[in-house]
């Protein structure tokens, strides 16, 4: 079986997937080196339980269902981004110019999804109040307006949360190649988002911070624990990748979570926004 050409048929579909692997390419390198003909049988269960895993999900929603779900986050991003470049926080330079980059990238997915949901498009005016977000999550970050690193700790958190998301429902689309395209497309700009704010947020002190998400929850605020639920996880396709030894010596732990972003599916992403006013 030529795992390398799975990944490139993934990289296919997956614009960001060769980004989001490239620095933990030790993890999947191991994995191609089974020491033994069992495990090596074994890899193309392990990839197909790793893609229903990362797609599958219990109730089967509509394409206009779905492009909706993603529509309601990006309001919330495009407002916290619009929220943060016109407040009197004191940006640097160069974070102001993130955030202005940023607030542009998410006015222009809520427009194209609005673009392709036409009249099947929910209107902002149905979230929040009146369309208007509680940032603090019911006074949970009370300063996010105020304070710099407050700030962007919730911007990580937002990102991280809608790469995920995006990822959890990816699979729903597969039937329509073009919007799956263009999700892809979206999901990816995301996660790149997701690796400048985590770099912004490292430059400020958070030092142990990485451009990926690492374990359970890396930020260091016990606040967004569930943002952050099932990162832990080193068990892919039914097997414990930390158990594998490869040419690199074994997997840690740390790189076994690295390696994969796990899905989140729609109701534990609505969950987690509805503090700020998504319905």
């Amino acid at each position: 079986m030529n795992l390398f050409g799975i990944i490139e048929e993934i990289e296919k579909a997956d614009p960001d997937f060769q980004d989001r692997i490239s620095p933990r390419r030790a993890a999947i390198k191991n994995m191609t080196s089974f020491g033994s003909k069992v495990a090596v049988a074994a890899i193309p269960f392990y990839f197909s339980s790793l893609m229903k895993k990362a797609y599958g999900q219990t109730v089967t929603p509509s394409v206009t269902d779905v492009l909706n779900y993603a529509l309601k986050l990006e309001f919330l991003e495009s407002a916290f981004y619009t929220a943060g470049v016109n407040s009197n926080i004191a940006f640097s330079a160069t974070e102001k110019g993130y955030l202005t980059t940023i607030q542009g990238h998410e006015k222009a997915h809520v427009a194209f999804l609005q673009s392709v949901l036409g009249s099947a498009a929910v209107s902002q005016s149905t979230q929040g109040n009146n369309g208007v977000y509680d940032f603090t999550a019911g006074g949970l970050f009370a300063d996010v307006l105020t304070n710099a690193d407050t700030y962007f700790a919730v911007a990580q958190a937002f990102e991280d949360t809608g790469v995920r998301a995006y990822k959890g429902q990816a699979g729903f689309l597969v039937g329509n190649k073009t919007v799956l395209t263009a999700a892809l497309d979206i999901h990816s700009v995301e996660a790149r988002h997701a690796s400048a704010i985590r770099q912004v947020r490292k430059a400020r002190g958070a030092s142990s911070t990485k451009p990926w998400i690492v374990g359970a929850n890396d930020t260091g605020i016990a606040a967004v624990n569930a943002n952050y639920a099932g990162e832990d996880n080193v068990t892919q396709g039914g097997v414990n990748i930390t158990t594998l030894t490869g040419v690199n010596g074994s997997i840690s732990t740390t790189a076994a979570t690295a390696a994969f972003d796990e899905p989140l599916t729609s109701a534990q992403v609505v969950a987690l926004v509805a503090p700020f006013g998504v319905k």
